[in-house]
């Protein structure tokens, strides 16, 4: 506006002054973070991230390591400068990985792989592809992108897979292995009109075994490679320990995940690249030519197939066949609906069903909902083995309703403003709880216990019965935490903490006399009810 005191900063150097207008002045959004920034607006996208994380993420201890996508190397900047304020935080949790940061971009890259921080890295596009960050869970585009092409590459950086142990290395209160990667779409970047791509699996109707036996005998193209490399991908999420070792012994020590990253990495466009002008000995930057591409493919491909045999791919076949399930064509359904990019609630309903139909599909098979569902009187005898042997059935079957998922879903349904679980165990037994129709609605289930606690505490010292003594509540509060935790206690338990460092079994025999073993089965039985 004419008359306004502006701010001016120089792209370069950004020194500021400030200068009056002459005149009222008008920008497109195009002009927006090149020459006109808007503070705000960034520092409103930035806080609702921060806001919305626990509910992205819930139960992390940490900010999941984020990759967020600038428009310019300027943007980036102050990208980073509004992260650092929204989040309190300092250098490190923070930094730019561009070709134009003052930190040597290689070793900020290797830190956002592989130490706890940076949390959050800022880019144009030098991590766009070709670069693996296996333990990244979230992208946040803050730009458009109009070739789809190059968004299919830039949403890679999130694909790679991760097991538990090696993701905690850097993100310790991750509750699994990484099963998936979140979007964070800020400016529209996935409705955008973008030219033609192909999806990682371009050949689903090919099985498994004539793919690999395809590459192994010197197939290279992109379609078979990467059809290869996402269905092993997708298998190996579904491998257990024996799976694993099995295929060890075949692969000559190779884990499938090495052999999905070899493949992928057979068919990256900067790999080929690089490989293409080592053929054509030329430096970076000339043009190899197609020829000397398509042999750059070939090499690399082989390389990368050198791991398959006979045996192994007969191996993963049979494996993957033990992982499928028959299917049933005589029961016939009838469509109802086909839609494009269904609203949030209704994902969210969706998943709360098929998560509550996975339950009544094996509650005859799983000692745990069997209880739950048709012996309610029996809900005292639930062990945390039970629980785990329905987590463990429950990723094997259907990985993509995992409890943090469910229990994000039934928050959104049912509007759920409470705690949220512990762990993922009791995120399961609070979503069985509500599924089973045990609970009338969500809640946490060390929110129940307290809640049934409380109340069973108050029954007992109603009226003339006899009170418990501050001792004696202090150890039944030691039992409630534990079975908030563990969903049962038996007398073994007193041979651990916290119960051992107070005297065990001696000590709670010493307070409780006779009632002792009567009360242990009573508050069981009273805090999961």
């Amino acid at each position: 506006m004419a008359k306004q005191s502006i701010e001016k900063r120089e792209k370069l150097t950004r020194k500021r002054r400030w200068e009056q207008q002459d005149e009222d002045e008008s920008y497109s959004a195009k002009q927006l973070d090149d020459s006109i920034v808007v503070p705000d607006q960034i520092r409103t996208i930035i806080k609702a991230f921060h806001d919305k994380l626990p509910e992205i993420f819930p139960g992390r201890g940490e900010v999941p390591k984020t990759l967020v996508f600038a428009k310019t190397d300027s943007h980036a900047d102050d990208i980073i400068q509004i992260i650092r304020e929204e989040f309190a935080e300092g250098n490190a949790f923070c930094k730019k990985v561009t070709y134009k940061a003052d930190e040597d971009p290689k070793s900020v890259l290797a830190q956002f792989r592989n130490d706890y921080y940076p949390r959050i890295a800022v880019t144009v596009d030098m991590i766009a592809t070709g670069t693996d960050v296996k333990p990244l869970e979230c992208l946040l585009f803050m730009r458009d992108v109009k070739s789809r092409n190059y968004f299919e590459q830039m949403k890679g950086r999130g694909t790679r897979t991760l097991g538990h142990d090696d993701l905690r290395k850097v993100t310790p209160s991750a509750p699994s292995a990484k099963t998936h990667y979140v979007i964070v779409d800020a400016i529209g970047v996935t409705k955008s009109l973008k030219t033609a791509s192909s999806p990682l699996i371009t050949k689903p109707t090919v099985p498994l075994k004539d793919l690999a036996m395809g590459v192994m005998m010197g197939a290279h193209d992109i379609d078979t490679v990467s059809s290869l490399a996402g269905r092993l991908s997708r298998l190996n999420n579904q491998l257990d320990p024996a799976d694993h070792a099995r295929i060890a012994e075949k692969s000559g020590g190779v884990p499938v995940s090495a052999i999905v990253s070899r493949l992928f990495g057979a068919i990256d466009a900067d790999a080929i690249e690089k490989k293409a002008l080592v053929l054509a000995q030329l430096p970076e930057g000339m043009n190899p030519g197609d020829s000397n591409r398509e042999k750059a493919q070939a090499l690399l491909v082989k390389t990368a197939a050198n791991v398959f045999t006979g045996p192994l791919i007969e191996l993963l076949d049979s494996i993957r066949r033990e992982k499928e399930q028959t299917l049933n064509h005589q029961h016939l359904d009838t469509l109802r609906r086909a839609e494009w990019d269904k609203d949030a609630k209704q994902n969210a309903e969706t998943l709360a069903k098929d998560f509550s139909a996975w339950l009544l599909a094996n509650k005859d098979q799983l000692t745990a909902l069997t209880i739950f569902y048709g012996q309610p009187f029996r809900r005292r005898e639930v062990t945390f083995a039970m629980l785990e042997a329905v987590m463990a059935k429950l990723r094997a079957d259907a990985p993509r309703i995992a409890p943090l998922r469910v229990w994000q879903a039934y928050s959104q349904v049912e509007n759920y403003k409470g705690g949220q679980p512990i762990n993922e165990l009791t995120a399961l037994v609070a979503l069985i709880r509500r599924a089973s129709g045990i609970d009338a609605k969500l809640s946490a289930f060390d929110d129940t216990v307290r809640r049934n606690f409380q109340d069973w505490i108050m029954a007992r010292h109603a009226g003339s019965n006899p009170k418990f003594t501050e001792q004696q509540t202090a150890w039944l509060q030691m039992i409630r935490d534990h079975i908030s935790t563990s969903f049962h206690f038996e007398r073994d338990d007193l041979d651990m903490a916290p119960f051992d460092s107070d005297g065990g079994l001696g000590k709670m025999c010493q307070l409780f006399g006779n009632q002792m073993d009567p009360l242990i089965e009573e508050i069981n039985e009273a805090l999961v009810a």
